[in-house]
């Protein structure tokens, strides 16, 4: 049996946030899938110049803990995912404008990076891979 490597906030300790480089935001359409997911991040890994061993660690809101396509992509590449509550989220300010206003978030890729990033700096704004949306952050 697999163990996945999804957790939600309050179980990520700042200790295991705090030793890689950069945080990736997800967002995406209901039932992505894998591969779907997977394609996205890699093509916004290669458009921002950074290798997956600089990322830290993924980052989405608790309306995707459901995802099949988000939680099984994160796992093929060995990473772990956290899943944000709406006030983590509501407290940064994306420089974009969202979709998911209609769930009353200010985004998802985009403070879903800045939260768990160290220097709250966005290298990558959000970017919509078909039905995906990555953010990347320092």
């Amino acid at each position: 049996m697999v163990r996945r490597k999804i957790r939600t906030l309050e179980r990520a300790s700042m200790t295991e946030r705090g030793d890689s480089v950069v945080v990736v935001g997800v967002g995406s359409r209901r039932g992505v899938t894998r591969e779907e997911v997977r394609a996205a991040i890699e093509c916004a890994l290669r458009d921002a110049r950074i290798d997956l061993d600089c990322v830290k660690i993924f980052a989405s809101s608790r309306l995707k803990m459901d995802e099949a396509g988000i939680k099984d992509a994160i796992e093929s590449f060995g990473r772990e995912i956290v899943f944000l509550d709406d006030e983590t989220i509501n407290a940064h300010t994306p420089p974009s404008p969202s979709e998911a206003s209609r769930f009353n978030l200010v985004g998802v890729a985009e403070p879903c990076a800045l939260a768990l990033s160290e220097e709250k700096d966005l290298i990558l704004t959000k970017r919509r891979y078909g039905r995906v949306t990555i953010a990347i952050a320092r």
